[in-house]
């Protein structure tokens, strides 16, 4: 029998798609879709049903119907994407420029899933190829609600890891600004003003928020502190990456920068200004690599760091007692699963909305005392894991300083490689960024500091 002979068997054929089949399901962890295994023996061996009822079966010479074989490829590319989407790759586009210089707005990526170990989907009704959205409208159903649950991946998130993740303030969108902060708005300017204004509100289950990309600078059960703008955990600094960038005040002559050497800075001209009263600069973000290049130039004058020691309300945990800026933050212990951390006054902001809203608990204040859910409360042990999460844009990032902690199930995947990469400041074909094509992301280095 030859090798063309053995791949035709239907016994084989049979044997190859079984065990694949039986390898999913093991992975997957629900037996009852071991009953597959009859469809499959049915689909090779016995074929007594037309589980394709849609296919049509041509006999020889008969002519093709050209819309039944559309819809057949439509079907089948719907089911493999789909598949592919849940356990394996997910295609995003960076929407910002809060991990610039590291990932620029305009990159196409394909996110690992099986980095963490994908998700199963919580909210399964969904308009294939959709995440949340499809034409103005949610395009999902929450008839059928799903614990969450998270396969068997290949590691859990480390320091230094680009994480792409649930926003964790998602769950409530405004929609006449759904990529607003709806507690950041209710903080400044009161719930009912921010309803009437911004509203109605949109509540999303976890699995339906937007997606955010940022890089974990804070694992759980490490202390995060931020001084001068760079990360300190368990009190050693942190790496300074490639791409992490800081703004500078760069006073010149009164020269601008050109185009071109703007360009050959890798900037991106929307964060930029000239302000003649300086005159030059006042924020420009701006790399290690590229600040030496800066200050380089005969026509710059200085360059200073611009760094916020002011206390700023808006920091979490929005408090106005911590002293903290986005520049001078913490010292802050990242919550870790089984951890018991006491409940007082002072500790609760901290830890509010994970009780309450990533954990499901009913969490008041009464005379003084904390109660959880109905029962007075001293102390709080944690159900999962959290990460602090920081912008590589550390100037113009919206992360954990603004919104708290990452928990571990909002997690969804790693960039594993980008396959797509537009400029929006130019026009076709200037605006495709060639060099950036097929760029992966290897795992952070493995150091002391990790």
């Amino acid at each position: 029998m030859s090798l063309k002979d053995i791949i035709r068997n239907r016994w084989v054929k049979l044997g190859f798609w079984a065990l694949l089949y039986t390898a999913w399901v093991i992975w997957l962890g629900n037996y009852w879709w071991l009953l597959g295994l009859i469809i499959i023996f049915d689909l090779i061996i016995t074929r007594k049903v037309k589980w394709l009822f849609w296919k049509k079966e041509y006999k020889e010479g008969e002519k093709h119907n050209v819309w039944l074989d559309w819809l057949d490829a439509i079907i089948f590319a719907v089911v493999v994407v789909t598949f592919i989407n849940i356990f394996f790759f997910q295609a995003f586009k960076i929407p910002s420029s809060s991990m610039e210089s590291t990932l620029y707005t305009g990159d196409h990526l394909f996110v690992s899933k099986l980095t963490y170990g994908p998700r199963v989907p919580q909210t399964p009704l969904t308009i294939p190829f959709t995440h949340n959205v499809a034409f103005g409208k949610e395009s999902y159903s929450t008839l059928i609600q799903n614990d969450y649950r998270r396969l068997k991946g290949f590691r859990s998130v480390e320091r230094g890891d680009i994480v792409v993740f649930g926003f964790p303030n998602g769950d409530t969108v405004l929609t006449k600004a759904p990529a607003d902060d709806y507690y950041a708005w209710v903080r400044s300017s009161g719930r009912e003003y921010t309803i009437n204004r911004l509203g109605p509100v949109i509540v999303r289950p976890m699995d339906k928020k937007d997606h955010y990309v940022k890089r974990c600078v804070a694992v759980a059960g490490d202390t995060i502190a931020v001084k001068d703008g760079l990360v300190w955990v368990n009190g050693i600094q942190q790496e300074t990456y490639p791409g992490l960038q800081l703004t500078y005040r760069v006073v010149t002559d009164g020269e601008k920068f050109s185009q071109r050497v703007i360009d050959q800075l890798g900037l991106n001209a929307k964060e930029l200004y000239y302000d003649a009263r300086v005159p030059g600069y006042p924020w420009m973000p701006l790399t290690a690599e590229t600040l030496e290049k800066v200050k380089s130039f005969s026509h710059v004058v200085e360059v200073t760091p611009n760094i916020d020691t002011v206390a700023d309300t808006e920091i979490f945990p929005f408090t106005g007692t911590t002293g903290w800026s986005r520049d001078q933050f913490g010292p802050l212990w990242v919550p870790s699963k089984g951890a018991t951390v006491p409940l007082n006054a002072e500790t609760l902001p901290f830890y509010e909305r994970i009780i309450r809203d990533y954990e499901h608990n009913t969490l008041e204040e009464r005379d003084g005392s904390i109660l959880v859910n109905g029962e007075e409360a001293d102390n709080y042990t944690f159900k999962q894991d959290y990460y602090f999460m920081m912008g590589d844009n550390r100037h113009n990032s919206l992360d954990s300083r603004y919104w708290g902690f990452v928990p571990e199930d909002h997690i969804v995947g790693t960039p594993a490689v980008i396959w797509l990469s537009t400029d929006g400041n130019r026009s076709f074909p200037q605006n495709i960024r060639w060099r950036r094509f097929f760029k992966t992301f290897p795992s952070p280095r493995r150091n002391e500091n990790n």
